[in-house]
């Protein structure tokens, strides 16, 4: 966690920045939620799941994740893909760090003849694009995730290996 947690601390911070420079969310409210996330992170055990994204839709309620999403569906020109519905592939999530994944709210669900598949809700902060387009050299084709979409898609991974682990004892 310690080794991560400039990455998580500059993502949000980014992601924050971006978010209140394309009029997504007033300054206020990334005040508010910079606050509340530093409170997090201090108090927190599981410090890699916190977000200021899932603060500021869930907790704050100052963005709708539905406005983010169009406006990377719109302006940054992504698709839009839920990780929950694909199968992972063994070969790429046995090389993935699952606390990557959470520190940055980016899963890679496909790599394919050198180009690798990122599903995202941190796509606006470049601290996380730029932290997997260097762990994965080549092309990198980026996707809008829910938030759900990725929690959800990395508990069940998590549950897996735990399953496999219960099962080789």
């Amino acid at each position: 966690m310690a080794s991560l947690k400039p990455l998580i601390m500059r993502a949000n911070r980014l992601l924050g920045a971006n978010l209140v420079e394309r009029g997504l969310i007033s300054i206020d409210a990334l005040d508010a939620a910079n606050e509340r996330l530093l409170e997090l992170l201090s108090n927190a055990k599981e410090e890699l799941r916190v977000s200021l994204l899932t603060i500021l839709i869930n907790e704050n309620q100052s963005l709708a994740e539905k406005t983010l999403l169009e406006h990377l569906l719109e302006e940054e020109s992504l698709g839009l893909i839920d990780v929950r519905n694909l199968e992972p592939q063994d070969e790429l999530t046995a090389t993935v760090d699952r606390a990557e994944c959470w520190a940055t709210w980016t899963v890679p669900f496909d790599l394919m003849e050198g180009t690798c598949y990122l599903a995202t809700a941190y796509y606006l902060s470049p601290a996380v694009r730029e932290f997997w387009e260097k762990k994965y050299p080549g092309n990198v084709v980026w996707y809008a995730a829910p938030l759900d979409s990725i929690s959800e898609y990395l508990e069940s991974l998590e549950a897996e290996e735990a399953k496999a682990a219960m099962a080789a004892k």
